[in-house]
């Protein structure tokens, strides 16, 4: 009886968040250990498939790097990484796009059909969904002066044609995203997809915009004891990466939210995606989990 009663205590928790969104849209950026870990798989699929179920909207922009690099490795094709961006020439990007639209997608397709729910892959080259143009990435030289490197076909978003994925939403689908772009001259961009899934969330103007990560959020550890962001204004952004306490693969995942509340997304969270059922726990619970990204530092609720 004890177990059945907290059943309750935790439906009628969720109860007001479920009311709040119901019809509302939530873009997901599935990443990291959520997807090469079994379990957590699963679990996100489950996550996917009930918030469909009581009626919210959820949009998957998915990565893939991991598998990519098992791939390239199998037909024993080097990997070169300039400042944590892919190094993509015309056989790299032909690989990029095999296992991001034709391996890594279907998977996720099949995954949440197989949980209930119904789902379509769609790649940027489907319906002209996103237009994208090559990135220009700049260094420094041996003399310390700027520079500009070629990444090859590495590109960043210009336009996403929204319309494509209500479409897929109005149909009952739930739209799960490859970060493939294609250019107007038609030359396939690969994407990093914490920016893609950024992108979405602004084009749809998302209630939320959830990134899941092997972190449990951000946090400052310089001094004698770590300090952890609930919470944190859009506008301490820059000084934090300045001094170093946000820092490597989690500058893109920040400033694609950053980028995503200046551009009309309601809220942004950043959670641990090594938690089973991490999404859940931050949608339909009082405390959430994770770093909240806010416009405001009053804007505290979640």
């Amino acid at each position: 009886m004890e177990k059945a009663r907290e059943k309750a205590a935790i439906l009628v928790e969720a109860l007001p968040y479920i009311k709040e969104f119901h019809g509302k849209t939530v873009v997901i950026k599935y990443g990291g250990n959520a997807m090469t870990s079994k379990e957590l798989k699963e679990a996100v699929m489950q996550d996917i498939v009930l918030m469909k179920y009581v009626g919210m909207n959820p949009v998957i922009v998915h990565g893939g790097g991991p598998e990519i690099n098992n791939m390239l490795k199998r037909v024993n094709k080097e990997s070169t990484f300039i400042h944590g961006q892919r190094v993509t020439d015309e056989e790299v990007m032909e690989i990029v796009e095999m296992v991001l639209v034709g391996k890594v997608n279907k998977e996720i397709v099949s995954a949440i059909q197989l949980h209930g729910g119904q789902a379509m892959g769609l790649s940027g080259k489907d319906g002209g969904l996103i237009t994208a143009r090559k990135k220009l990435h700049y260094g420094d030289d041996a003399l310390g002066q700027p520079e500009e490197i070629d990444l090859g076909f590495v590109g960043e978003v210009e336009h996403i044609k929204s319309s494509v994925i209500r479409d897929v939403i109005n149909q009952g689908y739930i739209p799960v995203i490859a970060p493939i772009g294609v250019g107007r001259d038609n030359q396939t961009y690969n994407i990093n997809a914490d920016y893609v899934a950024g992108k979405v969330a602004e084009a749809l103007m998302a209630d939320k915009f959830v990134l899941l990560t092997d972190t449990e959020g951000i946090y400052d550890d310089r001094g004698p004891e770590r300090v952890f962001f609930s919470s944190l204004p859009v506008d301490e952004v820059e000084g934090l990466i300045e001094e170093g306490v946000i820092a490597g693969g989690m500058i893109p995942k920040v400033e694609c939210c950053v980028q995503a509340i200046r551009h009309g997304v309601d809220r942004v969270h950043i959670i641990d995606g090594r938690i089973p059922h991490s999404i859940l726990l931050e949608i339909f619970t009082t405390s959430g989990i994770g770093t909240m990204m806010v416009k405001q530092e009053e804007d505290h609720e979640q």
